[in-house]
């Protein structure tokens, strides 16, 4: 039975596998405990990821902020689509964002997306069921995977966070590449939600030396 180690025990597991993070891990600590949302928060929550695909985090808070004003702070199926794509785009999101939070909205509400089923699905069900979604791409549903079903395993390559943070953690000179990122996670398989949250936090500590 895969029992789930305690935060402590997850930068243990990181750092004997990968002693290049000792540093990060000893500056930061343990990362944060993983819980699954409930299930009346997944729509929200995946919605918040839409917004935040290619922005900056002030940027993108601003604008969600504008989304959930316009859903009355309740960010559901029904209440997005009766906010519609002008009033969306007006907030500040993208053609293809506003696109994409209504295409989920019907499929949420038409039973092709059933998020209360989502924490018994493995990974790979629950992206294919999210990229089906109109302009949601896999860095979405990773995110989605691991910050609102808290699953452990994910390894987003794609995200120039994690890879620039990785880079730091190694002293490389530039970014890893993403295949090259594929292959030196492998050791690390079983954790690598908690080793991308680590990345993060190289690349955050980075730009906070620099200021």
């Amino acid at each position: 039975m895969d029992v789930a180690r305690t935060p402590v025990d997850v930068a243990d597991f990181i750092v004997r596998h990968d002693p290049a993070f000792a540093r990060v891990v000893r500056d930061v600590g343990p990362p944060p405990r993983r819980r699954s949302a409930p299930v009346e928060q997944r729509f929200a929550s995946l919605v918040r990821s839409i917004t935040f695909q290619l922005l900056a985090t002030k940027a993108a808070a601003t604008i969600h902020a504008r989304v959930e004003a316009l859903c009355d702070g309740d960010v559901a199926p029904g209440a997005l689509l009766l906010v519609g794509h002008q009033r969306l785009r007006e907030a500040g999101l993208s053609n293809a964002k506003a696109a994409a939070m209504l295409d989920l909205a019907v499929r949420a509400q038409g039973g092709f997306l059933q998020f209360a089923r989502h924490g018994r699905l493995d990974d790979d069900a629950v992206l294919q069921e999210v990229v089906a979604v109109r302009g949601v791409g896999p860095w979405t549903a990773q995110m989605y995977l691991m910050h609102t079903l808290a699953r452990r395993d994910v390894w987003p390559v794609g995200d120039f966070g994690v890879r620039t943070g990785w880079s730091l953690v190694h002293d490389l000179e530039g970014p890893i590449s993403e295949r090259d990122l594929v292959s030196e996670g492998g050791p690390l398989a079983g954790e690598r939600s908690a080793v991308a949250w680590y990345c993060w936090r190289a690349l955050e500590q980075s730009r906070q030396v620099k200021q």
